[in-house]
């Protein structure tokens, strides 16, 4: 029962690991508790944006009528259909997963995998009653959702992400608390589909370090669409169909059928035995260098486990670089241009500086700030809707950074990544050929303000 590599987490990190390290002939085991594809492809990112792509099409049919399209009829949907078509979604791609990692000869381990040492230069794993031998380890467990110690809360039928993602019936109104990107999603998702949404935050602005006046310009939209922010505010205890919050030294109670708690992500570092190892901790996570090793020289961690990035893009960045530094491969993990995404109806996307961490850090900056409607595709297919591309240089004029708010962000983004990964100005940017007419070519407008 020895291994060149154990796996222990089969989540983005640990099946794109088990991929890699496979493909290149390293005997591999993985160990996953859950299900093959973790939180990202069961409970989070391909669940979400399943749910999400069903609101935006019943938004796009009720504003059909501003591009000339008759729907006379009020639009309806089918709420269990919508939870099956996401359901068989996850259930595909879970296969998928499986399929390759199985058609790649990993050794798929079902159960709980605890490190229980070192013994003749090999790390004993043990997963119930059996013991494996391997030369190294990538820990790729994951995060859990945070649950803030707030009265009343272990005495309400409250919700998850994981709970509202298989939602049987809508609640008439619902109080989410936490403005980050996983709540200011489900508010989006919840408000298409006619719910009663009102946003608790504690922070000054929503979507945590997403750049700030993007951050208000969406929730401006969202405002208008009826949803309701509280900001700056605090919350200090809950009822089963209640929040009772605190702002400016007064309390107000805020009325909700069902309450979506949604304050954040901590790593999955318990139970692993990695004391065993020494294995050294920062912060809220596994510290690790620029190869993802950890204090241990065979020991790797990836993904949401350090606490650092948590997104699953990273994750898979992540695992590559730690396969490849096990293989001998020259390659090391850069954090400078990791895009950053919210699948809201309009998107906003960011990747590299924003204005607010350069102001923090005293670091001079230029900005050129431009409405989306400077691409002909974005005029033509968004009405009443203007969105914003902001695009951060430094003193050499290289790109910095780039924050976009409208449809769709998510798949433009990576234009602007890669000219901050690869350090570029914007006299060599404006030499890249953009397709026309796409959003995508407003990236390319900017660089000439």
């Amino acid at each position: 029962m020895k291994y060149d590599i154990a796996i222990i987490g089969g989540g983005p990190a640990g099946y794109t690991a088990g991929e890699r390290a496979a493909e290149n002939g390293l005997k591999t085991i993985l160990f996953e508790k859950n299900a093959i594809g973790g939180v990202c492809l069961n409970e989070g990112c391909i669940p979400t944006k399943t749910l999400l792509y069903s609101a935006k099409i019943l938004d796009n049919i009720k504003s059909a009528a501003k591009y000339g399209i008759q729907a006379d009829n009020a639009p309806g949907f089918d709420l269990g259909k919508i939870i099956a078509r996401k359901n068989k979604t996850v259930k595909k791609l879970t296969l998928g997963v499986k399929a390759k990692l199985n058609g790649n000869g990993v050794t798929i381990i079902q159960g709980e995998a605890v490190i229980r040492g070192e013994e003749d230069g090999y790390i004993l794993i043990q997963c119930g009653e059996e013991v494996f031998a391997v030369k190294n380890i990538l820990l790729c467990t994951g995060s859990e959702t945070v649950i803030p110690p707030i009265k009343g809360l272990s005495e309400i039928a409250y919700w998850t992400s994981k709970e509202a993602l298989d939602v049987k019936e809508l609640p008439r109104s619902i109080a989410i608390i936490g403005g980050g990107v996983i709540g200011i999603e489900f508010a989006s998702f919840f408000n298409s589909m006619g719910v009663k949404v009102k946003i608790i935050e504690m922070m000054p602005e929503i979507l945590g370090a997403m750049d700030k006046e993007i951050s208000a310009m969406l929730r401006s939209e969202y405002t208008k669409k009826g949803v309701e922010f509280f900001l700056e505010t605090k919350v200090i205890e809950v009822t089963p169909d209640s929040v009772i919050v605190e702002k400016d030294g007064k309390t107000e109670t805020i009325e909700a059928d069902k309450i979506l708690v949604s304050v954040g992500r901590k790593a999955n570092t318990k139970n692993l035995g990695i004391e065993t190892l020494g294995i050294e901790l920062l912060r809220n996570g596994i510290k690790v260098n620029e190869y993802m090793q950890t204090s241990h020289p065979n020991v790797y961690a990836c993904g949401d486990i350090t606490g650092f990035s948590m997104l699953a893009h990273t994750a898979y960045r992540e695992a590559e670089v730690a396969i490849n530094h096990l293989l001998g491969h020259d390659d090391r993990m850069s954090y400078k241009a990791v895009p950053a995404v919210v699948y809201t109806n309009p998107e906003v996307a960011g990747v590299g500086k924003t204005e607010e961490e350069l102001q923090a850090a005293g670091i001079i900056y230029n900005v050129v700030k431009i409405p989306m409607t400077y691409s002909g595709r974005f005029m033509a297919e968004n009405e009443s809707f203007a969105g914003l591309c902001k695009l951060i240089t430094d003193t050499d004029d290289r790109i910095i950074g780039c924050h976009l708010l409208g449809n769709p962000a998510s798949e433009i983004i990576i234009a602007a990544g890669i000219a901050i990964g690869n350090d570029f100005t914007t006299e060599e940017f404006k030499k890249n050929i953009f397709p026309h007419p796409t959003v995508g070519e407003v990236i390319h407008e900017s660089l000439y303000l």
